[in-house]
């Protein structure tokens, strides 16, 4: 896998609940290009939980929202906002283990609306969250105009699970 730098980090300004490094109450989601997926592990703690040791279910949307987002910025190479979510619950998520893997690829593309599948895995690999998004995508120039867009490009070092579970 491929680490994604996020071009945004510098941007005045720029504080995404998801991917901005430096949002404090965020989830501070990194990602790395794996073949035709994105791919995210974050560690879920006790400040995200719904129940007790249960990851709260608005946060496991954010995740996946995200996740498949980064399919829209990155491979497709432009911006987009989500147009609808449909999620599926298959299990509790619990807040107590080391870390969920989040998955995203792109399912269909129609002139310019992206449909994207994402994924929840536990540490364990059992898949216990997906989603289908439908993302309304902007040509590349008016997506820099008027959103920011910034192409991101991929680190050359080559990335584990466990290599990103250190880093």
């Amino acid at each position: 896998m491929k680490r994604i730098i996020n071009p945004w980090t510098k941007m005045p300004g720029y504080n995404c609940f998801g991917c901005s490094p430096d949002n404090p109450i965020g989830t501070q989601m990194r990602f790395f290009e794996d073949g035709d997926a994105i791919v995210s592990i974050w560690r879920p703690t006790q400040n995200h939980q719904s129940w007790l040791n249960t990851l709260h279910g608005g946060i496991q949307a954010v995740l996946l929202d995200e996740v498949c987002g980064w399919v829209v910025f990155h491979l497709l190479k432009t911006a987009g906002v989500t147009a609808k979510m449909e999620m599926r619950y298959h299990k509790p998520v619990s807040t107590l283990q080391e870390y969920i893997k989040l998955r995203a690829y792109l399912k269909e593309m129609r002139r310019n609306i992206a449909i994207v599948h994402g994924e929840l895995y536990g540490a364990d690999g059992e898949l216990l969250c997906e989603c289908t998004c439908t993302y309304f995508t902007f040509p590349q120039a008016q997506a820099k105009e008027t959103m920011g867009y910034i192409p991101s490009e991929t680190e050359e070092k080559d990335y584990t699970d466990e290599d990103i579970l250190s880093y």
